[in-house]
């Protein structure tokens, strides 16, 4: 691969997992693999100097402050990062290259803190501003009023000075962390992946009561600037931070040599698991303030810190069952249960074994010991078998061809891993398809949530996708019963569910759950077909001649539409006038973005993006997920991000959304 092609591609990859951590509080890797990604770019700019550029996810601090979360406040002093490290000799050679500098240098060791960073401002003592790490350099959030709801925050210092500013984490026990996931579980509602997603997402509230109600925690860790005292060491800050009543960052050890500092990160390491709270690495500062001055910073880290990463946890426990699910599509999933373990801040249970080659390739078995760790710190994944301690009596597991909910004949294809229960009318399918068809992305019903389709289920009242256009039938007894609620919710949902009958063919091809076709193929087949009976007829040889349908694909069509039960359905959608023609708007399209890709991305002032996705499909466009060289076009709106700067790179044309309209216009 070309060099410059590669540092663009990790740069943009960085940007996307940047986002991901730093503004939405949703990571999908580790840290420590976030960090490996950051470490392999900075020595590729390294080497190739002429490519840095002043945008690289290198040369930035942290995310974007975010406007609707809390007022904007100017940083006083920049909040930086620290440079990562992963290796006994990473640590030696930072703590020699400080000490051939200096060789009297002290060093403090400490635990770093999984959670969100932020600054506190003290005015005469009193306690003025929380303000978030925000981008790091400029701006960050003011959150004041919500840093006064955690149980570790002081409002007077006990010997006031004229000002300061101390930077510190806020964070939450595991058993904080616990009892807000029980909460959510209670409620219905989404849980938090990770103790530190949970303080992140808390912090930026913008009703304080609920900070108070999760109980966040805050450590302070450093000094960043003060008037009316001084300080020579950062121990010395520490000790009189203690003093004025804050909690500061707990058991720091000061070292001299390399083999202190190392023993120092490795005792953190074998202890953490003691720990009331996550930790993601230890830190290794220089200890005299002075010397900080000395050494200095780059733009993005100072050059007196490191931050060593502990490689992702990983602990045994023993399996003492494996139990299968059937999801939406039939797929037969087997999920391992074992003795509970705590992983990344949380208790853990069971893991996915994916299919039966996994769990031939792993050759786990029921009561084997094994090794389970968080895949990107979130999924919890079965890592190996410790085979020492199998017990002697310990069989190979395979998943039986039966379904596990129904009692159908569950088969494996040949050119696939999984094995599928066929009976369409499986009880455990039925929730998951219905949802899929009534979703955004199919027949968009909205307001028919889940609670309701199991209602609806349990009454008898839906048992396939046709049953919801009849609905209107029972509406007298749906209302009595209370299962979509009084006489108002009732009517607002099946008044929906008739708008519904005139969406274009696309979606209701996509609602069918027909395995390996989504949004993107089902208007592709819209596009060639033109309607649902044609679909119907349509041959395996003229199946595959539509765009991007392989013969997986075309075969999976064909077999749905084999089945006599499914061409019952078909049958009764079109009697309840259920559209199946290619809107006339559809077919007739100007086709003036024939041929183009397009790329939609931040927040568009009056479309939303599934409303200009249908549009410029509708004018002959196609819509990607990235921006290449192929692009065409990137539609941006606000808080446009990374595929804004990507296409500002590449040259790509940026139209805003009254552009686009104007030029489809004209």
């Amino acid at each position: 691969m070309d060099i410059r092609q590669e540092i663009e591609d990790l740069r943009e990859l960085i940007r996307y997992h940047n986002d991901r951590y730093h503004n939405q509080d949703d990571p999908e890797i580790s840290d420590y693999e976030y960090d490996k990604l950051t470490v392999k770019l900075r020595k590729l700019e390294e080497e190739h100097p002429e490519l840095q550029s002043i945008d690289s996810p290198s040369q930035k601090v942290g995310g974007k402050a975010k406007r609707e979360a809390g007022v904007l406040v100017k940083h006083n002093v920049p909040m930086l990062s620290l440079q990562d490290v992963f290796s006994k000799e990473d640590v030696y050679s930072f703590v020699d290259k400080i000490l051939r500098e200096k060789e009297d240098t002290v060093f403090v060791v400490e635990r770093k803190i999984d959670g969100l960073s932020v600054s506190l401002r003290y005015e005469n003592g009193q306690f003025a501003m929380g303000v978030t790490r925000g981008d790091g350099i400029n701006y960050g959030e003011d959150v004041t009023e919500n840093i006064r709801m955690i149980k570790d925050y002081i409002s007077t210092l006990k010997e006031p000075v004229p000002y300061l500013e101390v930077r510190g984490e806020v964070y939450m026990k595991s058993e904080d962390f616990d009892a807000v996931n029980e909460r959510l579980e209670a409620e219905g509602k989404k849980l938090f992946a990770n103790p530190r997603n949970c303080a992140a997402g808390t912090l930026r509230q913008l009703d304080p009561k609920v900070v108070k109600e999760r109980k966040l925690s805050l450590f302070v860790f450093n000094v960043q600037d003060s008037r009316g005292i001084d300080f020579g060491r950062h121990s010395e800050s520490l000790e009189w931070l203690r003093r004025q009543g804050m909690k500061v960052i707990e058991d720091f050890r000061i070292c001299r040599t390399a083999d202190e500092v190392w023993e120092a990160i490795t005792d953190i390491g074998e202890s953490r698991g003691s720990f009331a709270y996550d930790i993601d690495g230890a830190v290794v500062k220089v200890d005299s303030l002075s010397d900080r001055e000395h050494f200095g910073a780059t733009s993005k880290v100072p050059r007196w810190a490191v931050a060593y990463k502990y490689p992702p946890e990983e602990k045994e426990t023993v399996i003492r069952d494996i139990r299968l699910s059937v999801g939406r599509t039939g797929r037969i999933t087997p999920t391992a249960i074992f003795d509970s373990i705590r992983l990344c801040g949380t208790n853990v249970e069971r893991a996915t074994l994916h299919n039966q080659d996994r769990i031939d390739q792993l050759d786990v078995r029921i009561g084997d010991t094994i090794v389970v760790r968080k895949a990107g710190e979130i999924i919890p994944e079965v890592l190996s078998v410790v085979k020492e301690k199998r017990p002697h009596d310990a069989k190979p597991y395979s998943i039986p061809l039966e379904c596990p909910s129904c009692g159908s004949t569950a088969v494996r294809d040949d050119s696939l891993v999984d094995i599928r229960c066929i009976n369409l009318n499986c009880p455990a399918q039925l929730t998951q398809h219905i949802l899929n068809f009534v979703g955004r992305n199919a027949m968009d019903i909205k307001g028919f949530g889940e609670a309701y389709i199991e209602a609806l289920v349990k009454e008898g009242y839906v048992k396939d996708i046709a049953d919801i256009y009849y609905l209107d039938k029972y509406r007298d007894e749906m209302i009595e019963k209370g299962l979509i609620g009084k006489e108002k919710n009732t009517d607002k949902l099946l008044a929906t569910i008739e708008n519904s009958k005139d969406n274009n063919i696309d979606r209701l091809i996509t609602g069918f759950g027909i395995r390996n076709i989504g949004r993107q193929a089902a208007y592709e087949l819209m596009s060639h077909f033109k309607s649902i009976n044609r679909l119907r007829e349509a041959s395996y040889e003229e199946l595959i001649t539509v765009k991007d349908m392989g013969d997986i694909s075309a075969r999976a069509i064909l077999e749905f539409f084999s089945n006599p039960e499914n061409l019952d359905i078909l049958s009764r959608l079109e009697q309840a006038g259920v559209n199946f023609t290619s809107s006339e708007e559809a077919s007739n399209a100007n086709g003036s973005l024939t041929g183009l890709t397009l790329v939609i991305t931040g927040t568009l002032p009056f479309m939303g993006r599934t409303q200009m996705e249908e549009l410029v499909k509708k004018h002959g466009g196609k819509v990607s997920g990235s921006v290449s060289k192929n692009t065409d076009y990137v539609i941006a709106g606000e808080n446009a991000g990374s595929k804004l700067t990507k296409a500002e790179q590449l040259g790509v044309k940026v139209l805003s959304e009254e552009e686009l309209l104007n030029m489809l216009e004209d």
